[in-house]
């Protein structure tokens, strides 16, 4: 049940991964593409989630999961967070880090016996450096800048904003629900992702309701 779950919030995830890339295509709106990246990094975590829990967890899933999940998807969204804002030289710099990322996940050693089921906890199969010390800062770098920015424009733009930071919520509720079972951490995911997807999209300003003006009359 736990991987069909998590299997779910995969899905749904990419797809609104490719609904932002759709909207990059036709509008070449830069923070669209980070925050496509983001939510497609967000999907790949949920799909290592499902992979782990069907066939049992080792280090190849481990490793996709903390390369998507820790070490990827906070600092995307928090660059398109900053593209929005006009700080066009964060693109550059996610690029770098991107590869800086793969690559550590790619070579970092892993170590310690897997449990069949259950989210593995990092601590207990990667040494602090560089791998948990990268992903604590990027977690933190990435989460701040889509906090702020959007604090910044609350004022113009309040429902987007507020979905982004209700989803930002959700993201940390879901993995601090991972002693729970792949399940709370999957269900986080997908109801973040809903959320962000939505505060990205939301329009600036809200029309009139219709029912005020009708009653004025």
């Amino acid at each position: 049940m736990e991987a069909l779950i998590a299997f779910g919030a995969a899905l749904l995830t990419l797809r609104l991964a490719g609904r932002l890339g759709a909207r990059y295509r036709a509008s070449r709106r830069p923070e669209l593409l980070a925050w496509a990246a983001g939510l497609g990094a967000y999907a790949v975590a949920a799909a290592a989630i499902a992979w782990g829990e069907a066939a049992g967890w080792d280090d190849r899933a481990f490793r996709v999961y903390y390369a998507a999940g820790a070490l990827l998807t906070a600092p995307l969204l928090g660059t398109g967070s900053l593209l929005l804002a006009g700080r066009r030289r964060a693109a550059p710099v996610a690029l770098v880090y991107v590869g800086l990322a793969l690559g550590i996940s790619l070579a970092v050693p892993v170590h310690g016996e897997f449990a069949a089921h259950g989210i593995p906890a990092a601590q207990d199969h990667l040494a602090f450096l560089p791998a948990r010390l990268v992903a604590i800062l990027a977690n933190i770098l990435g989460t701040l800048a889509v906090v702020v920015v959007a604090l910044r424009s609350f004022r113009h733009r309040p429902l987007g904003n507020g979905l982004i930071i209700a989803g930002i919520a959700a993201a940390a509720t879901g993995s601090g629900l991972a002693g729970l079972g792949a399940a709370g951490s999957a269900i986080g995911i997908a109801v973040g992702a809903v959320l962000l997807y939505a505060g990205f999209v939301a329009p600036a300003h809200i029309p009139p309701l219709i029912w005020p003006r009708m009653v004025n009359r």
